[in-house]
């Protein structure tokens, strides 16, 4: 423990007050290829505490973009519809991209999404008996 406490009341403040750290941000332009290269890790050291403090009070963003289903029945555990091939009529299109505000039925929201994204997501056209 003692070893800590010289480390921590010594050795930190008389490397800290031996640092080039220049008054104004024009002293960093005065600074020798030397003075730089001592900077170095006490630069990398307060940069992965303030990454790793900040990694840690932050929550993760959500990852909207890996769920396929982003807002359809999302109190379900499992989302299935059932449609009778007796209703279909001549044809039906089913949404296929989940983005649809009819879903099961595509409304033509595939466009955006695939603009967005990148993406080539179509409906399912189903055609009934003719």
């Amino acid at each position: 423990m003692e070893t800590l406490s010289s480390l921590i009341r010594e050795t930190f403040p008389n490397y800290l007050k031996n640092l080039p750290i220049p008054r104004s941000f024009g002293g960093f332009a005065d600074l020798s290829g030397g003075d730089w290269f001592r900077l170095i890790p006490f630069v990398g050291s307060v940069s992965l505490v303030v990454y790793a403090t900040v990694r840690t009070l932050l929550p993760p963003p959500p990852n909207r973009s890996a769920l396929c289903n982003p807002a359809i029945q999302k109190d379900s555990p499992k989302v299935a519809n059932v449609v009778d091939i007796e209703d279909i009529g001549e044809k039906a299109v089913f949404c296929r991209c989940w983005r649809s505000k009819k879903f099961p039925y595509c409304d033509g929201s595939h466009n955006a999404h695939n603009e967005k994204t990148g993406d080539n997501v179509g409906p399912l056209i189903v055609k009934g008996k003719q």
